[in-house]
């Protein structure tokens, strides 16, 4: 089963962006965005949020929630 930060990796690399054009979207710096995709640092629910938004997909799929 995927965690969230391997779905966000996903999500990234499906979309052929950077970590820095996620990272700006976010309004963070690109070695905080990278310790979320790492496991390092958990993503905040804001952030979660704003990814959802962004690449139009529910937090549910992120988060690898499956009913």
């Amino acid at each position: 089963m995927k965690n969230y930060n391997d779905r966000i990796r996903e999500l990234r690399e499906d979309h052929d962006l950077t970590q820095t054009q996620v990272a700006a979207v976010l309004g963070i710096d690109q070695r905080t965005y990278s310790n979320y995709e790492l496991g390092y640092r958990a993503l905040p629910i804001e952030h979660l949020i704003r990814l959802c938004k962004y690449y139009k997909v529910s937090a549910d799929f992120v988060l690898g929630i499956e009913l």
